[in-house]
């Protein structure tokens, strides 16, 4: 997948959904023209952070634990 991705949460969703990698495109080069290499190193931090802090609330240990049962479909709910 491609696009509209800014969180972790966003990721897990994405994987959790079926796919096999993201792109970061618009964080990644916020962080280069903030602050240059240390800015992307921050930027895929922070990322990874959140993104394994979704993945600690979801019960998730590793990536390959993500399923669609992972998440929540709220419109089913009713």
């Amino acid at each position: 997948m491609d696009g509209g991705f800014r969180r972790g949460t966003d990721v897990f969703k994405a994987l959790a959904l079926g796919a096999n990698a993201v792109g970061i495109g618009r964080p990644y080069i916020w962080g280069l023209s903030a602050f240059g290499q240390q800015g992307v190193e921050r930027v895929l931090d922070i990322l990874n952070n959140e993104l394994r802090l979704a993945m600690a609330g979801c019960g998730t240990r590793s990536v390959k634990e993500i399923t669609a049962a992972s998440i929540i479909d709220t419109v089913r709910r009713g």
